[in-house]
């Protein structure tokens, strides 16, 4: 099979698309026959070695796909083969074939394609299983920094349809655009705006209920500082490169929480609670009631410029890689 294969963490530049022999399903696994695999920001971090998994070499990058089931390991018993399926690992997408645990398989329904269907269970899951730690409750206003990207999106669409105020925080306004046609009620473009007055400005003073944090960095430091009372904290992600601290008496003087949310860990831990929040995600999505936003679909043979898109900041949604597009189709 062809597959983006990672022999040293030395990033981008050092993987290569290759041939591999085909994997087989071991007990309680699935194979599946890839059709779209979606690249999210943790790839970037996989094969840089600056992720807090650390497969060994050498592996295959990308944690979400999906497509058909060739074959099953002994004791799967939740799909079947030629079940159309999306399926998260932490690695092994980028490949016309893919492993996978059992409890990372959800079915596809009918009306989802693969290139959706590659780009929800890691972004809307994530997002879902935070925004169900925090208790969000209708009226209360959510601030989601990174809201253009795949998951910030997905919290952005998600909060919404749950009744909150969402306060989108982007880098631009072309993605402040994008944050509002998910559901956000309001936009902060942080490379120009002051942050901190902009929230005080937009919840009367109040502060935020419930900050959902992609970026981390100085800008965790600002809202932090700015949170209601009985807020929480939902860290999720640090695409700003540094991994902030919290000073404990912003928490004890405002009694707010910050709440991990592991959805990674969540979802092997606790596969039945999993397999039910994909079933309601992925209908939703096939009612439209959910809108996966897919930014450009690339041949995989294209992983390195997308994964570079990535690192740049230049994808609205999510980028995902046919593995049945041949290079030189247009994207």
């Amino acid at each position: 099979m062809r597959a983006v294969i990672c022999s040293s963490f030395d990033g981008i530049g050092a993987l290569e698309l290759g041939e591999l022999a085909d994997p087989v399903p071991g007990p309680g696994e699935v194979l599946v026959d890839v059709h779209a695999a979606a690249v999210s920001f943790m790839d970037t971090l996989i094969v840089a070695g600056r992720y807090q998994l650390k497969p060994a070499l050498p592996f295959v990058p990308g944690s979400d796909a999906a497509g058909t089931v060739l074959a099953v390991g002994e004791g799967v018993q939740r799909v079947c083969v030629g079940d159309r399926v999306a399926c998260s690992h932490w690695y092994g997408g980028m490949a016309e074939r893919m492993v996978t645990p059992e409890w990372g398989v959800t079915k596809l329904p009918d009306g989802v394609d693969f290139e959706i269907g590659s780009t929800v269970r890691y972004a809307y899951g994530t997002a879902h299983y935070a925004l169900s730690r925090a208790q969000l409750r209708p009226g209360e206003t959510v601030f989601v920094s990174g809201a253009a990207g795949g998951v910030g999106m997905a919290a952005v669409n998600l909060a919404s349809q749950l009744g909150a105020t969402v306060i989108a925080g982007t880098s631009s306004a072309a993605k402040g655009d994008a944050a509002r046609e998910q559901g956000a009620a309001h936009t902060i473009d942080y490379s120009c705006e002051p942050v901190r007055s902009r929230l005080l400005e937009l919840t009367e003073g109040r502060g935020v209920d419930v900050y959902f944090d992609n970026v981390g960095g100085v800008l965790f430091g600002t809202v932090s500082r700015v949170m209601a009372w009985g807020g929480r904290i939902l860290p999720i992600g640090f695409t700003g490169g540094d991994i902030p601290s919290l000073a404990m008496n912003l928490p004890l003087m405002k009694n707010y929480s910050v709440v991990g949310c592991y959805w990674g860990a969540w979802t092997e831990r606790q596969p039945q609670e999993s397999h039910l929040a994909d079933k309601q995600l992925f209908a939703a999505v096939a009612q439209g009631t959910l809108r996966p936003q897919v930014s450009v679909v690339l041949p995989l043979s294209s992983f390195a410029d997308a994964l570079r898109r990535l690192e740049r900041r230049e994808v609205m949604g999510r980028i995902v890689l046919s593995a049945k597009q041949r290079p030189g189709a247009l994207a």
